[in-house]
């Protein structure tokens, strides 16, 4: 009996042991996952719906519920899909993301306290109200010309009248030309030739083409051998007719401009400020107006730009305000009736009132500490980076010297989260101050540390190379679908960089350019438009070129090469691995624009 009970208990300890067993295994399976390399976690994916959580510091870790993040044992935030944006001192937010984030501001001038404005009865700050008439007028910025490509006459014209709209790509005329129906013989001639006479038929194809008549044509040229007399013309931009210049049966001049044509999306509000006010008036000052044509209605917008000359004869200067207008509201053209709201500090006369901040707003940093102002007048939460000077501190207070000014509404709380947002969409922020739109900017600011870089990690770089210059090919075909998939499998490459391999600043310099050709690689890899993937594919590729010239390659050499008309004249640079310029800007329309502008070994 006792050797019964003995076996019983035997087996129910068995059990529990079991049990207790598998209980703990789980447990213990998931301590070690999370101690695995953090690189196995780069690029993980979340089924649709489900809220990502990441790291500040480390974007690359990604995962579906809270937790601490395994690289610095910092908490994880929501990952916040950033609205798009082009420059990188402006954070653009969802509105439940800056919701979730419960932001809170500041106006500069007021009472730290209160948030409220100091009134002139306290005689430290003076409101001045100026009264002003002005017009709704075009951004002079997206005014642009449609001209003719060839010589001939213009045999269909669907522009027919100002004030239509032209979407871009459209067609918009077909033009009968005798040096068209010549050079498309010339280029049939120069097929039957081309055994005997090297280069003739390809400098055939090239003066075709320098008439934007694309690769297709032409070979529908050479494979129906007839010559060709007449040509579509396409818009190569979008907006309003301005102004029709040429008419159905015009003969018209290669480079000869059909009409000019406006955007309205974004306008220009002109107000005349009389000479005795234009000392109280400063830009970003906020004007509040309203039109005749909209009556009950006040808008608001803040000035950007003052005019320096002064109209003698009427002895007034223009001031110039912008503003959004999406649904066309607005029109070029309207009365306007403003009030511009000047403000002037002072602690006595000539004296001058220092600007004085919570320092709940500041993310202190050093010499160069950090705040974020609200954008005034945005469709959506939009917050602008800014590096302040900080002078004398005050209990819960803080002088600030330069950086910000008089009526700019800081974030006094949420301001760690704008910047975390910020750092994961590759913008301006605390720990990456090295994002770049011109290019010029940062050619002499790239560290080397291509010597202590190990030949492994220049391996890695080089296949991260080899998916590039297939996004780069995709680009010059013009080919949005493959660019996607080419972005996708870039992604990939970068995701494999074992970025243990770098030590101290250089791993440091690594993660500004990985987080910046993450963020633009996403962009381009969902982006439909061609253009929004070129657009991207610019700041991609100054990330690439840092990440060459810092840490260098195994593999070859290869060409920094420059298209100065890319980006509306901007310019914008690329990398190839054969000096032979391929616009990937502009594919077909300017395949040989550009130069090389840089080897790299």
């Amino acid at each position: 009996m006792k050797k019964y009970k003995t076996y019983i208990i035997g087996g129910f300890l068995l059990v529990i042991g079991l049990a207790i067993g598998w209980i703990i295994k789980p447990i213990t399976q998931t301590a070690n996952e999370s101690m695995h390399d953090h690189s196995e976690m780069i690029g993980e994916s979340s089924s649709v719906g489900e809220e990502i959580w990441t790291c500040s510091m480390h974007p690359q870790i990604r995962q579906n519920e809270p937790g601490i993040c395994p690289i610095c044992e910092m908490d994880l935030i929501p990952l916040d899909n950033s609205i798009s944006n082009d420059d990188p001192t402006i954070l653009r937010m969802s509105k439940e993301a800056a919701k979730l984030a419960q932001i809170e501001t500041f106006i500069v001038g007021g009472n730290p306290s209160t948030n409220q404005h100091i009134n002139i009865s306290n005689n430290q700050q003076i409101e001045t109200s100026i009264k002003v008439d002005g017009t709704i007028e075009l951004d002079e910025r997206t005014v642009k010309s449609q001209t003719a490509h060839l010589t001939g006459r213009i045999e269909t014209m669907a522009v027919t009248f100002e004030g239509q709209y032209v979407t871009r790509g459209q067609k918009i005329a077909t033009v009968f030309s005798t040096e068209l129906l010549a050079a498309s013989q010339e280029l049939l001639t120069a097929v039957q030739y081309n055994d005997r006479v090297e280069g003739l038929k390809d400098a055939a194809i090239q003066k075709l083409k320098n008439w934007k008549i694309t690769g297709d044509q032409v070979q529908q040229i050479i494979a129906s051998g007839k010559p060709i007399e007449t040509i579509n013309i396409y818009a190569d931009h979008g907006g309003y007719v301005l102004n029709k210049k040429l008419s159905q049966g015009d003969y018209v001049k290669q480079g000869q401009a059909l009409y000019t044509l406006g955007s309205t999306a974004r306008l220009w509000l002109i107000f005349n400020v009389f000479e005795s006010d234009l000392a109280n008036v400063n830009k970003g000052n906020k004007v509040v107006f309203t039109t005749p044509s909209i009556p009950n209605k006040e808008f608001n917008a803040r000035i950007t730009y003052i005019n320096p000359l002064l109209n003698s004869s009427s002895r007034t200067a223009t001031v110039r305000a912008e503003i959004d207008n999406r649904n066309n509201q607005l029109k070029p053209g309207m009365l306007l009736n403003g009030m511009i709201t000047a403000t002037r500090a002072k602690i006595k006369k000539g004296e001058d009132v220092p600007v004085t901040i919570p320092n709940s707003a500041i993310l202190w940093t050093g010499d160069r500490s950090v705040v974020y102002v609200q954008v005034p007048e945005s469709e959506v939460p939009s917050y602008e980076f800014r590096e302040v000077e900080i002078g004398n501190r005050s209990g819960e207070n803080s002088t600030i010297t330069s950086g910000i000014d008089i009526g700019d509404e800081v974030v006094t709380q949420g301001a760690f989260a704008i910047d975390a947002a910020a750092q994961l969409n590759n913008n301006f922020s605390m720990m990456n101050r090295e994002v770049k739109i011109k290019k010029e900017e940062s050619a002499d600011m790239v560290p080397s540390y291509s010597e202590d870089t190990s030949p492994k990690f220049k391996d890695q770089l080089d296949q991260v190379l080899v998916s590039y210059l297939e996004l780069k090919n995709s680009l010059v075909e013009t080919n949005p679908t493959n660019a996607s998939l080419s972005a996708d499998l870039l992604l990939q490459s970068i995701m494999k960089v074992d970025m243990k391999l770098l030590k101290g600043d250089a791993h440091m310099y690594w993660m500004e350019q990985h987080n910046a050709m993450q963020s633009h690689g996403e962009k381009i890899k969902n982006a439909t438009d061609v253009e929004e993937q070129r657009n991207q594919f610019d700041f991609l590729s100054q990330a690439m070129i840092n990440s060459v010239k810092a840490f260098g390659t195994n593999e070859k050499t290869y060409y920094v090469q420059y298209c100065p008309m890319a980006k509306d004249n901007k310019g914008a640079n690329w990398i190839s691995s054969e000096e032979q310029i391929r616009n990937p800007y502009f594919g077909d329309k300017m395949m040989k624009c550009g130069s090389v502008k840089l080897e790299l070994n």
